[in-house]
């Protein structure tokens, strides 16, 4: 049988999928791999699986306004369940012993769903800017209109993660080879390698961020000018220090989850040093697997109506009036 492909060939000839790779680090490395992906998974999954269950009890949660927030937890709970798993198992062994398959599947489901997230953001924060700042006049948004926005985002995300299983480019381990990425690493222009990388970023970094970026600075500018109208209006100046507190949040929460692994893409890409130490990308494709904790905090459990249906679903904490926090929704959803 062929060998797969091994970024750490200097170092020996074992292949990634036959036993552990404790040459590459030293054991305690694998150690806080695991127990970093055992704290996401602890983690992640209640948080994902608690909007779920609340979303399917309370219909009220299904508002146009909240299918992308549902849709951000949900694409979490596939990465969670199909690739983090595997990621986990992995480092506890020491070595992918799932064998090349499920590691090129894993990684295309961890793309995808991530990909799906990156999306469903710029996607919700475009969503806020329509029904705040009205850029289309009295446009209503609707059940059709967020079913498209859900189906774009799965289509965009799995759509640009697919094509390693087709050739172009490849899917292989990287980091401490407990984890399969995309082949940032070797400038093979047989498959494409370079220019499926310089796609990826555009198509799921830079577009998604602009769109984010955009969005938000429009709501903040509107958000102050209505401030400014009611200067006198204590509260009016409070929901502007609170939502641009939020703003910077959401920016900054993305950065930090996908600036790491892009830039450490296009480092690698074009850097011409033949002692690359590729045991680096570890922590930049780790923190993008930290998304699934963050995000639902940060989108979801901010969220006035989804924290109160939460709260009373987990601990029986009696919702405030059903009319009174309906008429919160569109503000903690929508601003």
């Amino acid at each position: 049988m062929k060998k797969h492909f091994n970024l750490y060939e200097n170092m020996t000839n074992m292949d990634p999928f036959e036993g552990p790779q404790y040459y590459i680090a030293p054991m305690w490395a694998f150690h806080v791999q695991t127990a970093f992906m055992s704290f996401v998974l602890f983690c992640g999954w209640p948080l994902n699986t608690l909007v779920l269950l609340a979303t399917i009890k309370y219909k009220k949660l299904r508002a146009p306004l909240n299918y992308m927030l549902v849709n951000i937890s949900f694409a979490a709970f596939v990465f969670l369940t199909y690739s983090n798993t595997q990621v986990w198992a992995a480092a506890v062994k020491g070595y992918y012993f799932l064998g090349y398959t499920l590691c090129a599947s894993e990684a295309a489901v961890a793309a995808g769903t991530g990909l799906v997230t990156s999306w469903s953001l710029a996607v919700l924060s475009f969503e806020r800017y329509i029904v705040i700042c009205k850029p289309f006049g009295a446009f209503k948004f609707g059940n059709a209109h967020a079913g498209a926005a859900v189906a774009f985002c799965w289509i965009m995300g799995f759509g640009a993660a697919s094509p390693p299983l087709f050739g172009w480019s490849r899917f292989i381990p990287e980091g401490l080879n407990c984890a399969c990425g995309p082949d940032w690493y070797t400038r093979n222009e047989e498959l494409g390698t370079t220019s499926y990388m310089y796609f990826l970023l555009t198509t799921c970094f830079c577009i998604p961020l602009s769109v984010i970026i955009f969005s938000y600075s429009q709501l903040l500018g509107a958000l102050r000018a209505v401030a400014a109208q009611q200067a006198e209006s204590a509260s009016t100046q409070k929901a502007e220090k609170e939502v641009s507190r939020m703003i910077i949040v959401m920016v900054l929460s993305f950065c930090a989850c996908y600036c790491p692994y892009a830039i450490t893409g296009l480092v690698y890409a074009n850097s011409s040093d033949a002692n690359r130490d590729y045991r680096l990308v570890t922590i930049p494709a780790f923190l993008t697997k930290s998304s699934c904790v963050y995000n639902p905090l940060i989108y979801i459990y901010m969220n006035k109506q989804f924290n109160a249906c939460i709260m009373e679903m987990v601990f029986g904490k009696k919702m405030e009036d059903a009319s009174e926090v309906s008429s919160k929704t569109e503000v903690s959803t929508a601003s």
